[in-house]
């Protein structure tokens, strides 16, 4: 028998599947990722019992049940036809591909991962029983990570259109830019309790570290590149262990981030990565190469300058996912021609005397009424 307990060893963000006896699923106990909020749910729902859980209803709209001896008028219900939804839209997608079979890669691959990103209300459909319904078909891979969201309330209520709580997202992107949006929705990402939206917070947000924390340290350096050293990568010359501290900590964390964002850990992956970022800018005010230039210390001035970049090129790449319109504007600015992504999670090493684009600002500061309101 199949059954579900919660994990006591694997860490405390997994589910254990025991007794799965399918080889093409284990054999054995199968662990899948989901976070501690949504263990303490199920954790409720389990003690309470599995009641039986009806997957048809009595209309005459929907989809038909593909069987007679239940009687007229029975269709498929909503919730059920759209788990199964995973699996049959992947076997249309592969069908429509002209390669009917393509849709085994990606559910019959023990290397292939699957991740569901849903709300906390889905949490039961897609650990207990969409899981078991793969577990019976055999042969599929089950969920890898359940990353469930808790919600996000706009003005501490419930999204509604009809009560003007959550207004329409193109208001939103004709007043801020994709990426503004972008940071403040995995900053406050309600990955273990509910988030509100609030617009005031958002453009505080915007003001307080994209453009006073990472379009600042941009600017820091870019600008005085541009006018002292020809636009071009300076040369460092020997780097001091101070220098080469800052560019061990900026591979340190573009580790942490990648290693967040495989976890799912969003929000912490961007406090790693800004927490670098302020890091850079007090290692330029401690170095004040503003000061070695105006004394004459150019050499000086070029080693900080350099180090600063490699901090501004790792930056740029762990920043890509959260904010990948300014990161690959800011790569061109860097010089480079290709996608931002073209060499991996790997941050590029500046080449000194290679050519910079003029700097420009990568976000702009916020005023004004926010769309919805204050909240």
């Amino acid at each position: 028998m199949k059954a579900l307990a919660f994990n006591e060893h694997g860490g405390p963000d997994k589910l254990r599947y025991q007794n799965v006896p399918d080889p093409g699923i284990g054999p054995g106990d199968v662990l899948v990722r989901v976070r501690a909020c949504a263990l303490n749910h199920l954790d409720l729902f389990v003690r309470e019992g599995l009641p039986d859980r009806a997957i048809t209803r009595d209309l005459e709209w929907g989809v038909r049940l593909p069987v007679e001896d239940l009687g007229e008028g029975k269709r498929i219900y909503v919730w059920y036809e759209a788990l199964m939804g995973y699996l049959s839209a992947s076997k249309e997608w592969a069908a429509k591909q002209g390669a009917p079979e393509a849709w085994r890669e990606f559910w019959e691959d023990p290397d292939c991962k699957t991740y569901y990103f849903i709300g906390k209300d889905n949490i039961v459909f897609h650990t207990i029983l969409w899981p078991s319904w793969l577990m019976a078909y055999g042969g599929l891979n089950l969920p890898y990570d359940v990353p469930a969201n808790q919600y996000v309330n706009f003005g501490g209520a419930k999204a509604s259109t009809s009560l003007g709580t959550a207004p329409f997202l193109p208001n939103y992107i004709d007043r801020y830019d994709a990426d503004t949006i972008r940071y403040y929705l995995a900053a406050i990402m309600p990955e273990t309790s509910d988030a509100d939206f609030s617009e005031d917070d958002l453009v505080r947000r915007n003001n307080e570290e994209l453009v006073a924390t990472w379009g600042n340290l941009v600017n820091r350096v870019l600008s005085p590149i541009a006018r002292n050293f020809h636009g071009c990568v300076p040369d460092p010359g020997v780097l001091t262990a101070m220098d080469e501290d800052l560019i061990r900590r900026g591979n340190d964390a573009l580790t942490a981030v990648g290693e967040h964002i495989a976890a799912c850990h969003f929000r912490e992956g961007l406090r790693s990565a800004f927490a670098y970022a302020a890091e850079a800018n007090r290692y330029l005010s401690d170095e004040a190469p503003w000061k070695a230039l105006s004394e004459g210390r150019t050499a000086d001035a070029a080693r900080v300058y350099y180090t600063a970049l490699c901090a501004v090129e790792v930056l740029k790449l762990a920043l890509y996912p959260y904010l990948p319109f300014s990161s690959q504007d800011l790569h061109a600015i860097l010089g480079h021609d290709d996608p931002i992504d073209a060499g991996g999670w790997s941050a590029r090493r500046p080449q000194p005397g290679a050519a910079l684009r003029q700097p420009r600002p990568l976000f702009k500061k916020l005023e004004g009424v926010p769309v919805g309101g204050s909240a």
